[in-house]
Formats: C-alpha cells, structure tokens, sequence
C-alpha cells in the first residue's frame, strides 16, 4: 500500500471528512468507519463519550502527549458523527464563526432565551 502526503494543517479535517462520507456511501469491510456506520449512532456516541473521558484523563495528568493523542481521537469520532447525520464541517465552522467576538455568557444566554 503507498503512503500518501497529508499536510499537516487544519485542511487534514476536510480531507478526513471526505474519506468518513466515502466510507459511508461506499462500505468496506477492513474499515474502522464502516463498522461505526453499522453499528449505528449509539455506537458513535459511546466512542465519544469514551475519548471525552480518556482526554479529561489525560488532561488530569498532565500528560501533553495524551491530551494530543486523546484531542486527535475525539476530533475523529466527533467527524464520524457530523457525517453520520449529513453535517458538514462548514456548518460547525459557520457556528463558530456565528459566535466570534460574542461573549460566551452571552451567547449561552441567548440560547437559554430562544429555547423558551
């Protein structure tokens, strides 16, 4: 198998989309993403829940390396999930955006206020 080039940069994100989307519409079976999609979004969400807990770990630690590793698989599986739904990454990047130069209070209050 060739070892392809992957930059190192925030494109990484969009790239590692494209292959979870291709993943979803063209299933192979030595593939870790596909038995995510088969096991469906509750498997999703434990993988999350578990990479969440194994990050705050290793922030507890103190342990550079594992907050980067645990970041690293967190971001993966969070991706799996945005594409399990048909979420692009813009729209979380729109949201974010949305939200530039907002106070964090504010803004969670604002929520709170359209929710009622």
């Amino acid at each position: 198998m060739k070892t392809q080039f992957i930059k190192s940069d925030s494109s990484i994100l969009d790239r590692l989309y494209e292959v979870i989307l291709q993943r979803k519409e063209s299933p192979r079976p030595d593939s870790y993403v596909t038995s995510l999609f088969v096991r469906g979004p509750q498997k999703i969400h434990d993988k999350i829940a578990e990479e969440s807990g194994e990050l705050v770990e290793a922030s507890q630690l103190a342990n550079r390396e594992g907050i980067i590793h645990e970041t690293a698989d967190l971001v993966f599986h969070i991706l799996v999930l945005l594409g399990q739904w048909g979420i692009q990454p813009e729209e979380i990047y729109g949201e974010l955006a949305r939200r530039w130069g907002v106070s964090g209070i504010m803004e969670k209050e604002s929520r709170k206020a359209g929710a009622q």
